[in-house]
């Protein structure tokens, strides 16, 4: 009998600044997708609404609070590890200036710069949402 993929539920912070560059973090050696660049985030706990998630991972992750604005469009991805249901946010800073606590790095790029990075799989059509909502608003 074959086992069922488990799906694992995780939250993205998509934090633009004034700007309009996106905070993105680039993941630890010694961890899955190491090197990796990604929007920070991390799992939802069982009993946990997404945005409680996302503002715990935040603060966490990166030493900061933010303010959860809109959700983005769902990304499902499957990989040898399962099936990843990824809940992205757009979010602001509230306090704080981000720190990288668990990544290896972070940096403010242009959606230009995003665009080029070495990103996680899962985040590409998130990057690419965000890509068509920059056209629709030209």
């Amino acid at each position: 009998m074959a086992e069922v993929d488990r799906e694992l539920r995780v939250v993205c912070a998509v934090i633009s600044d004034e700007s309009g560059r996106y905070l993105v973090a680039r993941r630890p050696q010694g961890k899955a997708l190491a090197g990796k660049w990604e929007f920070p985030g991390g799992k939802v706990e069982p009993g946990e609404e997404p945005s409680e998630a996302l503002r715990r991972e935040i603060e966490e992750e990166l030493g900061v609070t933010i303010s959860v604005m809109d959700p983005l469009t769902e990304v499902v991805h499957h990989d040898n590890s399962g099936c990843i249901r990824l809940l992205p946010f757009s979010a602001r800073l509230n306090d704080g200036v981000p720190r990288a606590i668990e990544h290896e790095s972070i940096r403010w790029v242009s959606l230009k710069e995003l665009m080029a990075l070495d990103l996680a799989d899962a985040d590409v059509p998130i990057v690419r949402q965000l890509s068509t909502l920059a056209s629709a608003a030209r």
